[in-house]
């Protein structure tokens, strides 16, 4: 049992302290607020919508709550199902579930729930399966026809629905039958701002694919039909389109032909084209007003849709036939009433159409007669309602839901009753307020209201509301739970808020005013013999069904029952199958009005727990005992209570109970102890015990860690003193083996000195005094010999990249083995040479000046590494007319290489080509070939680079005139380094003397008129990449970055 320690608030409203309605709605809002939605009053159930889904209803929350009993869990709709289930499993007791609320509660989601957690737990096999997936699939159907977007609720069920599921004796479902309950078909031709007419409208429009839409006659925008409101076309989280093709898989699940649902289609289409009949006014020869059809197309459509005669049907709604057992009388019906019988039509279509669905349903779940059955009903109906007009509508729901709370009391006193009696305590009566009274005052057979109601329609004369309000008036001028202002008059009493037209009831949970307007009309619900016979001569077999009155043969002037007259023999009979049936109940609240999750209105719910009588509910609960449980149950909770209990206990179960009370000092008025259970009276006293259990189990948790501590003590202690007994036992052993070696070691060294004492005076006795120096040489040779035998054994690979060598076994080796590696260092590079082409080797050689000019000072070095010079970069060889500017030079080509040439004068660069022969650079323009520049080796000066990873460079002239230029060049190479290394090699060959490498940030290139001091800087990239930008700095700077 969970109820009390670990909860959130009360999850049991029967133990609620003070018991105040104000309280009780704080307790439910603190549940709420913290995801706890359900809450109990004993084996009622009170759900909050959540407005959102919570995890709470997989398959591990199934099959846990299948597993445990009622209280055994927290609060959940899955309890209440599983308790439902096993009664009418084990115990052979039919079960019925009521599910009341007020739109938007959650009482649709609800049902669905239920129906669900019993589809999962019940039997498995193709058959079952089969009847399941029937019962789950009603309700895609039942909500597109049945429901609809209002204000309060974006999938509100406009119809009360019963439906009785049939099991075997095994719990397997057979079958089942569904009743539906007033329908609210006034939605079809009218809905208030905001709201939506029923979901299969939007369905179809949103749905159906092209060719059934021009099958139908219909068009896809929603704004075309007068039924629909267009500004409500969509609903947030709600997709029409998907919701159609599910309608259309259910439908074929249940067992629908591929016919009967075009056929319902079809007379959904037509109820929304006879929205589109514009009727106008006329008049006939004797002035007489009249009225007529504006277009006469959208009837031909009706026609063509439905196999209809459009002639026929325009006679039906513009004129009205009266027949007599004598006479026929055919009267014009002016617009308003014109359109009143287009409405009516349209109301009674749609209305039999959904009562065909449930009766066609119902074949499909059925269960054969000869089967012996079991049955859980589910009643999904509509709440208490008080809204700011009340009519018709409001009166028969609440004049329903005055039944159910009659039936809800009765039954609750009864099994109260039952249960007292099977335990053999005495019954005391309870007071409570018997609404039995407002149930008469409504249904009474002479004097009731709907009968007043009945006999004011069949009257003949001028008959109104206002006569049917005088009526009741007249008849209940002094009940105590009637108002009207003529009755308030007569006793003096002034309400602004009653009108004229209007009477009020004193119903169980409020005062509820009522206006008579429209009472009589809806009452009659009178639809026109025309258009039933109309509808019936239809060539469309599912419309033509829907109209039996129609037939000719069949016609009567017998005046059908009343709508107010079929509600109660439905409501009688539903409380008839109720009464036979053990009540389950289920109350839903809605939080607030916005649907948003986890906002509470205090307000809003404080209302309906007032409509829904839940305090009045706690009360007839906690009427006599407001606790009970078996004695196991019990003992087992607070056997620790006693010393005589606990920790064991060998006697019955009831006995231990007593002995617990009794140590206890309970009193006497507060408990009786039946034949299975204990009762207490107050919840004060259900409190009191869970707090000395609670202190008890404090004082138990003590013992436990205190018993804990000493042993955890007592073990630690023990397993000490044995690891220092051990460690004691070691280290003595120890001490003595170290003794023991310290003796022998003394020994032995002693040993070793006689022993060698006495071999030196047998050496002086009998050996040469140079024998000492003969055995060192010869002991020395040896390690020298093993040394290098060992060495030619281990000798590393001859790679000349290995550099790995032994190291010498003995200091004294060290440098014999440094000069051995040298010189077998050199033997290796010695073989590598002789092995080299002279291509090869000149290759090297280039490498090496590379290395030396620029190793450690230039950045891009590195990378040029293991790049081959080339040489020709420009395709020298294959190009006969880059040959060409050669001209007379001697020698083959060095380099040839497109370089940029910095113009000193505003910084821009230009291509140039550049070649080198043994004795010149060549530089020409790479446009004008002709324009070129000779420079003899021997007149340069020297070079200047920079440090990045650039190719700017700078040739310096020792004479500028010898030349021919302007001046010194300043050039930029993609291959500096292969260049340099090649001009210094070139100079050495040519003049004999080093090329002077500068490796600088700052130089000075010189001309005839000057020189240009050249800046290289890095730029904010590191100079990384190597690209170059110049920019001049007056007249006699250059600066160069290097990104």
């Amino acid at each position: 049992m969970t109820l009390l320690e670990g909860s959130v608030g009360v999850e049991d409203l029967v133990l609620l302290e003070p018991l105040e309605q104000e309280s009780l709605i704080r307790n439910l809002q603190l549940r709420y607020e913290k995801k706890e939605i359900y809450t109990y009053i004993g084996n009622v159930l009170v759900s909050v919508n959540p407005y959102q889904q919570l995890p709470i209803y997989d398959l591990e929350f199934v099959a846990k709550y299948r597993d445990y009993t009622f209280y055994e869990l927290k609060p959940h709709i899955y309890a209440l199902a599983n308790m439902a289930y096993q009664s009418l499993r084990d115990r052979d007791r039919d079960q019925c579930i009521l599910i009341t609320g007020e739109s938007g509660a959650g009482k649709t989601e609800a049902s669905k729930l239920v129906m669900s957690y019993v589809a999962a737990v019940c039997g498995k096999g193709e058959q079952v399966n089969s009847v399941k997936e029937q019962l789950l699939q009603s309700n895609p159907v039942l909500e597109a026809f049945g429901n609809a977007k209002t204000i309060r609720n974006n999938n509100s069920s406009r119809f009360g629905k019963y439906m009785d599921i049939e099991f075997d004796f095994k719990g397997s479902p057979l079958g089942g039958v569904i009743t539906n309950y007033l329908l609210e078909k006034s939605r079809v031709v009218k809905q208030l701002e905001g709201e939506r007419n029923f979901h299969i409208f939007y369905q179809l429009l949103a749905g159906a694919d092209a060719q059934l839409l021009k099958a139908l006659k219909l068009e896809r925008d929603t704004g075309g039909y007068a039924y629909l409101n267009p500004d409500m076309s969509r609903v947030d989280g709600m997709d029409d389109d998907a919701n159609f093709k599910v309608l259309q898989s259910a439908m074929t699940v249940i067992g629908f032909s591929e016919e009967e649902i075009r056929q319902v289609l079809e007379v959904a289409a037509l109820v929304l084209k006879l929205g589109n009949v514009e009727l106008i006014n006329e008049f006939q020869a004797n002035g007489v007003p009249a009225s007529g059809i504006r277009d006469g197309r959208g009837v031909q459509e009706i026609g063509e849709l439905v196999g209809l005669n459009s002639v026929e049907l325009e006679r039906a709604l513009c004129s009205r036939t009266m027949e007599t057992a004598k006479e026929k009388v055919v009267t014009a019906l002016n617009v308003v009433q014109a359109q009143y019988a287009r409405d009516a039509l349209a109301k009674n279509i749609y209305s039999r159409l959904f009562n065909w669905l449930v009766n066609r349903i119902n074949e499909s779940i059925k269960v054969g007669s000869g089967e012996k059955r079991k049955v859980m009903g589910v009643l999904d109906i509509y709440g208490f309602e008080i809204l700011e007009d009340n009519s018709f509508e409001q009166f028969v729901i609440n004049y329903c839901n005055e039944k159910l709370q009659q039936v809800f009391i009765e039954m609750t006193l009864k099994e109260e009753q039952e249960e007292y009696k099977r335990e053999g305590i005495p019954w005391v009566k309870v007071e409570y307020f018997d609404n039995g009274i407002i149930c008469n005052l409504i249904e009474h057979n002479q004097r009731g209201i709907l009968a007043m109601l009945d006999e004011e329609c069949l009257r003949p004369g001028v008959v109104s509301d206002s006569t049917f309000l005088a009526k009741l008036n007249q008849l209940f001028s002094k009940h105590s739970h009637y108002e009207s202002k003529v009755t308030q008059n007569a006793q003096r009493q002034y309400d602004h808020s009653m009108g004229l037209s209007c009477f009020r009831i004193c119903h169980y949970a409020g005062k509820v005013t009522y206006n008579v307007n429209s009472f009589i009309d809806k009452n009659n619900d009178l639809l026109f013999r025309d258009l039933s016979q109309a509808m019936w001569k239809a060539r469309h077999p599912l419309l033509r069904s829907l109209f039996p009155e129609g037939d000719p043969k069949q016609a009567s002037l017998k005046r059908p029952p009343t709508a107010g007259a079929q509600f109660k023999s439905s409501v009688t009979t539903l409380m008839k199958n109720l009464y036979s049936k053990n009540p389950n109940y289920i109350r839903c609240i809605k939080p607030n009005e916005h649907q948003q999750r986890g906002h509470f209105s205090f307000e809003l719910v404080s209302v309906q727990a007032q409509y829904l009588g839940l305090l009045e509910n706690v009360r007839v609960r906690r009427a006599g005992y407001a606790y009970r449980q078996v004695y196991g149950s019990f003992l087992e909770r607070y056997r620790l209570l006693s010393r005589s209990t606990w920790p064991r206990w060998n006697g019955g179960d009831q006995e231990g109970v007593e002995k617990v009370l009794g140590e206890l000092s309970m009193s006497s008025e507060e408990l009786a102890f039946g034949k299975t259970k204990i009762f207490i009276r107050s919840p004060k006293t259900l409190f009191y015990l869970e707090e000395q259990r609670r202190l008890r189990l404090q004082q138990l948790a003590t013992l436990i860690q205190k018993t804990y501590r000493g042993w955890r003590c007592r073990t630690h202690y023990q397993l000490m003193r044995k690891s220092q007994i051990v460690i004691s036992s070691w280290f003595r052993g120890n001490m003595q083996k170290k003794r023991y070696g310290k003796m022998k070691a003394s020994a032995l060294l002693i040993q070793a000195f006689v022993r060698g004492w006495k071999a030196r005076k047998n050496y002086r006795k009998y050996f040469r005094s140079g024998a000492a120096l003969i055995l060192s040489n010869f002991i020395y040779k040896s390690m020298v010999q093993k040394f290098l035998l060992g060495l030619k054994n281990n000798l590393p690979s001859p790679s000349i990249l290995d550099k790995k060598w032994p190291s010498a076994p003995y200091k004294y080796f060290n440098t014999a083995n440094h000069e051995l590696q040298r010189l077998f260092h050199q033997w290796k590079c010695k073989k590598f040479r002789d092995q080299l082409s002279p291509k090869q080797v000149e290759v090297l050689r280039e490498k090496l000046c590379a290395s030396e000019l620029f190793k450690g000072k230039k950045a891009s070095y590195p990378q040029s590494v293991p790049i081959p010079f080339h040489g020709d970069y420009i395709g020298l060889q294959r190009n006969p007319k880059l040959q060409k500017l050669k001209g007379g030079e001697e020698g083959p080509i060095l380099m040839a290489e497109t370089v940029m040439k910095v113009n000193r004068g505003n910084a821009k660069t230009s291509s140039r080509i550049l070649l080198l022969t043994k004795g010149h650079v060549i530089i020409t323009d790479t446009k004008n070939p002709q324009a070129k520049t000779v420079i003899p080796l021997n007149s340069l000066a020297g070079v200047s680079v920079t440090s990045f990873k650039d190719g700017l460079f700078s040739l310096h002239l020792s004479e500028i005139s010898s030349v021919g230029s302007k001046g010194e060049f300043l050039l930029v190479s993609e291959h500096v380094i292969e260049l340099l290394t090649k001009i210094c090699r070139a100079t050495l060959d040519a003049t004999r003397m080093q090329l002077p490498v500068t490796v600088t940030e700052e130089f000075s290139v010189k001309f005839k008129e000057g020189s240009l001091m050249v800046k290289i800087i890095q730029g904010p990239g590191g100079g990384g990449t190597g690209k170059l930008s110049c920019k001049k700095k007056g007249s006699r700077c250059l600066e160069v970055t290097v990104q």
